[in-house]
């Protein structure tokens, strides 16, 4: 794992499949587990000072499967489930666009990181995106920012080729990760 050049700062951090259970389309807070060592790698990662910020695209909500109230009521249990206080993330950017429309927020456009970046004075190099697909790598790459994937299983082949192609490292948990970064 290559270091980054300056305690990280600022942490972004994808929801499903990173720190609760990827269930497509949840627009459910009865719908919310959190995954193992989530709470105590953000713990870790609160606890050396990095402030922490909710990244997640949500294009069930431009297909009209459910509302922005939905996504938003999902992450008020989470973070509820999650046990850290609601002031746990610094920001949080829910990217509504599907697919097919213009991208404005939808990974792996950088920008809620450039904007968080600057609207919290962190610079890039103490900065990480952590999650568990390539769209999430890609924006903390495209951000210039460093990357981290959480591989819990055998991931599909090809998102384990555009890790390695990426030169992005993998880690079992969010704990695994907040350990070899934050000690």
């Amino acid at each position: 794992m290559t270091p980054p050049r300056l305690s990280p700062q600022a942490v972004f951090l994808d929801r499903d499949g990173t720190l609760i259970e990827n269930r497509h389309y949840l627009a459910s807070p009865k719908g919310v587990a959190v995954l193992p060592g989530v709470r105590e790698g953000l713990a870790r990662a609160r606890a050396a000072g990095a402030k922490l910020f909710l990244f997640t695209n949500q294009s069930g909500v431009g297909r009209g499967m459910f509302t922005l109230a939905d996504v938003e009521a999902v992450n008020r249990r989470m973070i509820e489930a999650i046990g850290l206080g609601d002031d746990l993330f610094a920001g949080v950017c829910i990217a509504p666009e599907r697919p097919d429309e213009p991208v404005v927020y939808r990974k792996p456009s950088p920008r809620f990181i450039h904007e968080m970046l600057v609207e919290h004075a962190v610079s890039a190099e103490a900065a990480w995106m952590v999650g568990d697909s390539p769209a999430d790598w890609e924006a903390g790459i495209n951000a210039g920012i460093e990357a981290a994937a959480i591989v819990r299983d055998s991931a599909a082949e090809v998102e384990r080729e555009r890790r390695l192609e990426l030169g992005v490292d993998a880690y079992t948990s969010l704990l695994d990760w907040a350990m070899a970064v934050f000690d």
